[in-house]
């Protein structure tokens, strides 16, 4: 058979019924692909949207999404969406379309033999589970077996194969009669050695930690989705009504409408989950690294005297960054459904009071010096208006934060983030990986910043007619960028809104065919987010905002302790807060 028609069948055999392509020396591929009627190609205008796209059908369906592309600048225009899988674990399996391997340089010392040569899997391997070039037919089905199940396996992500063009017309190929990756000694090897199991010991020692404690909190990383365990965390949560918080990458994974729900932490966290974190005496860490924006720079005031808990699939991520009185490696279900077979009896009461009057005081649009902001009220209003199922695909900047503090999460809703790399340019394309994984709508949030990254995929929305709305808060600024430059470079603005600008988005969508509104009136903002969010047409709607209107507060100083966050309470009230000095 043609190898092209084989890379079809294999990736149907996986379930995966979309690929997000660019066409190049990839036409093979995308040929057999078009000839199947239970897969098709997407698509896009830029490879990297053809990423962000397939990155979201990865975070939707479970599956690996597929990304195919051409070589040279078609396989460097994916870097970012791979480094964003990469730090994010998200398991996208990347085809290059590569230069025939007789025009390949080799070992050679010159830079480059064919037009658009390049080492795409040399400039991969830092930010890929496993990334090879194919150079015999005799590999290629051991290779695509081995690459899907790596970026599966354990800890997810994407994987990158090249495939070269002269291979991928070869028809002289007979997969039946081809080594397989599951009949080898490496494939064994791999299970033995990374099928990692809970100990019932470990287990043990969390319950008797757990049930000798009286101010729990579970802090839900994102390895709480990827590991397909939120039905477990809710059956934890139900017998046990233990508060939790949330990283970044965990919003999704539990209800707003959970009653002891603290919210989100860190550097732009919400003050009373900040407070919740710092006077509780045990923190149950679920699949999340603990990295600087979730703890601050003073590791000392985040954790203080509370004990920890850190369960993770990763080895490498225990204990890296925060000392911990027990680490676990395991998969989070797993670990779950071991902890839910015990008998945990925590006395909360007066510590489930106290985080509610957290969050009855300090409400994430809390202010104290009466400034006008009303990012965290247009987050809010954006949730009444959502739909139960609705995709949220959000970009990078203030607008990010405001989200991660004050948007609500229905129980089958989700909120998709760039979450580690913090890619701009994310949310556009990956809505609409989302809108057509799901054939539902998709909702971006986005920058003024972050839209101009792929703007252009507003013709992929409009030639594929996908329900998906647009809403910028559009403050002409990278503003965060800003502050930063306030509080460090004297204010010099350099890049952020000196020799920054932004066009006509309402003329941009309109030029491509998009239903646009510009607004700009306070009363008038709210009255368009329920217009824009009454149906399922394709539609932007930018909100021109001043700057500080969308400022990011509270938030966290780096010279502050990890729950005085700025607007700073009188010395007064932040002690009588406090339980732990």
């Amino acid at each position: 058979m043609k190898v092209s028609d084989y890379v079809t069948e294999f990736l149907v055999e996986q379930k995966i019924d979309r690929v997000f392509s660019y066409i190049g020396r990839n036409a093979h591929i995308c040929d057999s692909i078009d000839k199947y009627n239970k897969i098709e190609n997407i698509f896009t205008i830029h490879e990297q949207g053809a990423g962000f796209a397939a990155d979201a059908y990865a975070r939707l369906t479970g599956k690996s999404g597929v990304v195919t592309v051409t070589s040279g600048p078609g396989a460097t225009n994916i870097m970012t969406s791979l480094a964003d899988c990469y730090y994010d674990s998200i398991p996208v399996f990347y085809i290059v379309g590569d230069v025939s391997l007789l025009e390949c340089k080799g070992s050679q010392p010159i830079r480059q033999l064919s037009f658009q040569e390049c080492d795409i899997v040399k400039i991969s391997k830092e930010i890929t589970k496993y990334s090879v070039q194919i150079s015999s037919l005799d590999d290629i089905c051991y290779e695509f077996e081995k690459a899907y199940f790596l970026s599966q396996h354990q800890r997810k992500g994407p994987v990158l194969i090249s495939l070269p063009e002269n291979l991928q017309f070869r028809t002289d190929f007979y997969p039946e009669n081809e080594k397989s990756f599951f009949d080898s000694l490496e494939y064994k090897q791999c299970i033995l050695k990374d099928n990692v199991l809970v100990k019932n010991n470990q287990i043990d020692a969390v319950v008797k930690l757990i049930n000798n404690s009286s101010r729990v909190v579970i802090l839900v990383g994102g390895g709480v989705r990827l590991s397909e365990s939120i039905d477990e965390l809710y059956k934890l949560l139900k017998k046990t009504n233990i508060p939790i918080v949330y990283s970044l990458m965990g919003k999704d994974s539990i209800s707003s409408q959970y009653k002891y729900n603290l919210g989100f932490i860190g550097n732009f966290g919400t003050r009373y989950a900040n407070f919740t974190i710092a006077n509780s005496d045990l923190l149950i860490v679920l699949g999340s690294r603990l990295d600087n924006l979730q703890t601050g720079r003073d590791i000392e005031s985040f954790i203080g005297d509370t004990k920890v808990i850190q369960v993770d699939i990763d080895k490498n991520e225990l204990g890296a960054r925060v000392n911990s009185d027990l680490l676990i490696q395991s998969d989070l279900k797993t670990f779950l459904q071991a902890l839910n077979s015990k008998k945990i009896e925590p006395n909360l009461i007066a510590w489930k009071k106290r985080v509610l009057k957290y969050k009855k005081n300090y409400p994430s649009e809390y202010t104290l010096d009466g400034a006008d902001r009303v990012g965290n009220q247009l987050m809010q209003k954006i949730s009444e208006h959502l739909d139960n199922d609705d995709v949220v695909c959000v970009d990078v900047g203030e607008h990010q934060m405001l989200v991660a503090q004050s948007l609500d999460v229905k129980e089958n809703q989700r909120i998709l983030f760039s979450g580690a790399f913090g890619a701009m340019g994310f949310a556009l394309p990956a809505a609409i990986g989302a809108s057509l994984t799901t054939g539902k709508r998709a909702i971006v949030i986005t920058g003024d910043g972050g839209l101009q990254m792929n703007i252009q995929e507003l013709e992929l929305i409009k030639r594929r007619d996908l329900p998906i709305k647009i809403i910028v808060i559009n403050n002409a600024s990278l503003h965060m960028v800003k502050l930063r430059q306030d509080a460090y470079l004297e204010g010099n603005s350099v890049g952020s809104q000196k020799d920054y600008s932004v066009p006509s988005f309402q003329k941009i969508a309109e030029a491509y065919g998009i239903k646009s509104y510009e607004v700009i009136a306070k009363e008038a903002i709210e009255k368009k987010i329920e217009e824009c969010l009454q149906d399922n047409k394709a539609e932007l709607l930018d909100i021109q905002i001043s700057p500080e209107m969308t400022t990011v507060e509270p938030r966290l100083d780096f010279n502050r302790a990890f729950a005085d966050m700025r607007p700073h309470l009188s010395r007064e009230t932040f002690a009588q807060e406090m339980l732990k000095e």
